[in-house]
């Protein structure tokens, strides 16, 4: 069985012919759309499909997917550059992010295995996702207001973050854009910002890159493309996520300087008191608001507070919504 994974959502393969054929190494680059079949019979091996739905896979299936590389703290290291002459590869994403894992924490279970099956071809052609990044009418400057969130790592609660931020600003009656800026390959992220109300969604694989775990100069042109698209969406403001964290490889440091002229709350994301302490030390970054997994306990929020003297509030607890519309308010230019 052939499946697509979200990775291939904009390069509408449900509706194209397309032809798999094995390239010599030499043509192969990051982008490249490809399939691999699944190795092995674990169980519960799951990959994401273009509507961000989960499918479990067993031995035998082909995944279409696209090379790319992974550089997470908490998850897995890997690139499509590590795979040997046998071809066998990973699944660094279930949206489809494939590449050969070089390092994975215990945290998290064995990556499907897959061995490489050939490139993806339409007319003939090798297909990436650089051609089919979708393309702006215009080009404009991007210019509505920003709610930045930052993390101290990956999984510290800027995703939740940013769905509970979303559903206050609909509740508030703004029109809202949530985006992802960097990171890793997945749709759920940004499908989960849609779910909260959001009016309309976007990320880096819309900009034509699977990962933002690539070059500066590469990034650059990606985020440039990725903002254009997001000035041509009519909101009032715009919930942006930053992937992992800004000192990790996935240029989210860049991310924050482009946005950083627009940026009206600041909420740095943590995963523990100390975290906080050394994003402020280590980043220079003092935000407007913490919360995340440091704050789901009285004894994460009042060590967070004393070490950095930040305002930290739990954002899932109903009485700490009215403190968050407070300062959404106050921080927005009026309705």
């Amino acid at each position: 069985m052939c499946l697509l994974t979200s990775m291939t959502r904009i390069a509408g393969l449900e509706e194209r012919p397309f032809q798999l054929a094995v390239l010599p190494r030499e043509d192969w680059s990051t982008g490249d759309y490809v399939a691999g079949e699944v190795l092995g019979r674990r169980a519960g091996g799951q990959a994401e499909l273009p509507s961000g739905r989960m499918i479990e896979v067993t031995e035998g299936d082909l995944l279409v997917g696209a090379f790319g590389s992974r550089f997470a703290t908490l998850e897995a290291t890997g690139s499509w550059e590590d795979v040997g002459e046998d071809g066998v590869m990973d699944l660094l994403t279930s949206g489809g992010l494939m590449g050969k894992v070089r390092s994975l924490s215990t945290l998290i279970p064995e990556p499907v295995s897959l061995r490489y099956a050939g490139h993806v071809l339409v007319g003939g052609e090798k297909l990436t996702m650089a051609q089919q990044a979708r393309r702006p009418l215009e080009r404009r400057s991007f210019r509505t207001p920003v709610v930045l969130l930052l993390g101290t790592s990956m999984s510290a609660g800027k995703t939740t973050a940013a769905r509970i931020i979303i559903r206050r600003l609909k509740a508030l009656g703004r029109k809202v854009l949530g985006a992802k800026v960097a990171g890793a390959g997945r749709y759920r992220d940004i499908l989960g910002m849609k779910d909260a109300g959001a009016d309309a969604i976007l990320d880096f694989v819309d900009a034509g890159i699977p990962s933002t775990h690539c070059s500066p100069v590469i990034y650059t042109e990606v985020l440039d493309l990725l903002l254009a698209h997001m000035a041509e969406v009519a909101v009032d403001v715009a919930v942006v996520e930053v992937g992992a964290s800004p000192l990790e490889p996935y240029n989210g440091d860049l991310a924050v300087d482009a946005l950083r002229p627009l940026v009206a709350l600041s909420v740095l994301c943590a995963s523990d008191p100390y975290a906080v302490l050394g994003a402020v030390h280590a980043y220079g970054f003092r935000p407007d608001l913490v919360t995340g997994t440091t704050a789901n306990t009285e004894a994460g929020v009042q060590l967070a507070n004393r070490l950095t003297d930040l305002p930290v509030l739990d954002l899932r607890r109903k009485h700490n919504l009215p403190e968050l519309d407070r300062r959404l308010m106050e921080a927005l230019p009026p309705a």
